[in-house]
C-alpha cells in the first residue's frame, strides 16, 4: 500500500511497500521484455501507463 505525504511547500513524498515495488517491476518486465535497446524501452514506457493505487 502506497502512502503519500505533504509537506509545507506542497510537494508530495510516497512511500512505497516492498509489495509495491515488486509490482512496478514486475509491470516494467512486462512492459519491455520486447525492447531491444534503450529507445524501444523509453517508446513503451511513454505509450503504456503504470499506476500506483493511493490508499490511505
Amino acid at each position: 500500500m502506497a502512502y503519500i505525504f505533504e509537506n509545507k511547500k506542497g510537494r508530495r513524498k510516497i512511500l512505497l511497500s516492498a509489495d509495491d515495488i515488486i509490482s512496478i517491476v514486475r509491470e516494467y518486465q512486462n512492459i519491455t521484455s520486447e525492447a531491444q535497446n534503450y529507445s524501444d524501452t523509453r517508446y513503451l514506457l511513454n505509450k503504456t501507463p503504470i499506476f500506483i493505487p493511493e490508499e490511505i
